[in-house]
């Protein structure tokens, strides 16, 4: 399928089976996070797979929105390494954490389809609690969360999924 295809037909999954990712197509959606290009090449995403028994009885207490999916990527950024605009007077001490950890995890959510396995972006949970329950240290900063798993029959994109505003709604020329 060609990469506009996959993008308009990709949705935010929320019914899973639990059958576990094979490690090989893992692999291949970790290397998809891991090429990205980031801000000065600096590469500071950071990715922690919660898949374990304890881990995944964690997550249920840090979000509502886990859809019993049998493997979450935290996907971070290390604070050390990113790129600082400092001269930014809109954003003081502008870093590109935040932008190089989304890019990452949006590469690994269209290669994890490309691969036949669903997602769902997450970022309904407190990143301090998040960060406190799974012991991160204090330059570790949570992004987002991707869940990723195999549909399971009650699996389909909302109605709404579809919807799109015409393209003259996102496009200016200056």
């Amino acid at each position: 399928m060609d990469f506009l295809e996959l993008a308009k037909n990709r949705y935010s999954e929320r019914y899973f089976d639990q059958r576990p990712i094979e490690q090989e197509k893992l692999d291949k959606i970790l290397e998809a996070g891991r090429v990205v290009p980031t801000a000065c090449n600096y590469q500071p995403q950071h990715f922690y797979l919660i898949r374990s028994d304890d881990g995944l009885r964690k997550l249920k207490t840090v979000t509502h929105f886990h859809y019993n999916v049998p493997l979450m990527i935290l996907v971070c950024y290390d604070l050390r390494t990113v790129w600082r605009n400092p001269s930014d007077r809109y954003y003081q001490d502008y870093n590109s954490g935040e932008q190089d950890a989304s890019i990452a995890a949006t590469t690994m959510m269209y290669e994890a389809e490309e691969l036949g396995i669903h997602t769902i972006w997450i970022r309904g949970f407190d990143s301090k609690t998040v960060a406190d329950v799974y012991g991160l240290p204090e330059y570790m900063i949570p992004v987002m969360m991707l869940g990723l798993g195999y549909p399971n029959e009650k699996a389909k994109a909302n109605g709404w999924h579809y919807k799109r505003n015409p393209i003259e709604d996102f496009v200016t020329e200056l």
